[in-house]
């Protein structure tokens, strides 16, 4: 079973991006983590991280057939990514949405996700938790679906 994990803009900067908001876990440690839970789980994974909306869309795109679930931190696009929302709609298998940050306590634009309609569920505020989570809940989504 293979899972997508993809990372939005600027989310190369984790650890040195805002810690007071976003800690100092890098974002090496936490492809780390999410790489020795899947071994727990019996599942591989497929990472990405990208500054650019289209690169995103098209990882989406190439895995379609053969992903069996995604974890998506849409970062910047949050609020106005069109392009990738609709890339997650468009796929068969079970997408979950994650945030480091509780988006609820952030700025008011910020708190308005155009990602979540589009996706199965949300975890957010938990720091690298959110992506460990994620990934526990799509693997068990995929396996029930």
């Amino acid at each position: 079973m293979k899972i997508l994990v993809l990372h939005g803009p600027n989310l190369n900067l984790f650890g040195r991006r805002e810690p007071h908001i976003y800690g100092h876990t890098t974002l090496a440690q936490i492809n780390e983590q999410l790489a020795a839970l899947a071994i727990e789980l019996g599942v591989t994974l497929e990472t990405i991280q990208s500054n650019h909306e289209g690169m995103l869309v098209d990882f989406m795109h190439q895995h379609i057939d053969s992903a069996s679930g995604a974890l998506v931190n849409p970062a910047g696009l949050t609020q106005h990514g069109v392009p990738l929302h609709d890339a997650i709609k468009a796929m068969p298998f079970p997408v979950l949405e994650v945030h480091m940050s509780n988006l609820a306590t952030r700025e008011p634009w910020r708190t308005h996700s155009i990602i979540s309609p589009a996706v199965k569920g949300t975890l957010q505020g938990l720091g690298p938790l959110s992506y460990l989570l994620g990934l526990r809940g799509v693997v068990a989504l995929a396996k029930a679906k």
